[in-house]
């Protein structure tokens, strides 16, 4: 078997198989604040057609807050990782500082798995993780998936990677409903996200 292996996964920290723990193997974890997160996830689910439609977007940010969404609790997920990292060798990434500095982050990666990165190899990893280039990927934007599992006329795959978008979404009173429940919680983990740049 070829090593290292790179396998992606969606799962929340406690349905990891043992194996992960026992075997030491290194993690990295990708974060979003939850109002993006939510915008994101509910556009995924209008055009994912292997899962249940989300209904008007009030009815889906009911079901996210409440956890009665594929993978569960925002919250559980988030701070169930958080917490994991004091144990095993995880590297906790945002999504809005990857917006931010995305070589910043790379090399965060590049450290974190032993490797070094010379410039010109930094700058092509930079290029080709970019929004743009990935949304015109088609490995990376599954327009090579038939469109009764992904109906991109609904919504792209790759719609806009944005922070801020939430905005576009919540009302005022949506926002503060979202922050009264992930604000203890997050402060209680000593997390912090950000929701604009």
């Amino acid at each position: 078997m070829v090593s290292p292996r790179v396998l992606k996964t969606h799962l929340s920290v406690h349905l990891l198989p043992p194996s992960f723990w026992e075997h030491n193997c290194k993690i990295i974890y990708v974060a979003r604040n939850a109002k993006d997160n939510a915008v994101s996830y509910f556009h995924f689910q209008r055009m994912n057609k292997l899962i249940p439609d989300p209904g008007k977007w009030e009815e889906f940010l009911e079901n996210f807050i409440a956890g009665k969404v594929p993978y569960g609790l925002w919250l559980d997920h988030v701070c169930g990782w958080w917490e994991a990292k004091n144990r095993h060798p995880i590297l906790y990434l945002f999504y809005e500082d990857m917006k931010e500095d995305p070589a910043r982050e790379i090399r965060k990666v590049a450290q974190f798995l032993g490797l070094e990165l010379s410039e010109p190899v930094l700058s092509r990893i930079v290029e080709h993780t970019t929004f743009e280039s990935m949304k015109a990927n088609p490995m990376t934007n599954y327009t090579n998936l038939p469109s009764s599992v992904l109906d991109q006329t609904v919504s792209p795959f790759m719609r806009k990677g944005i922070v801020g978008d939430w905005k576009e979404h919540f009302t005022v009173a949506q926002s503060e409903w979202l922050d009264s429940i992930c604000g203890p919680a997050l402060e209680n983990n000593h997390l912090k996200f950000r929701t604009q740049l």
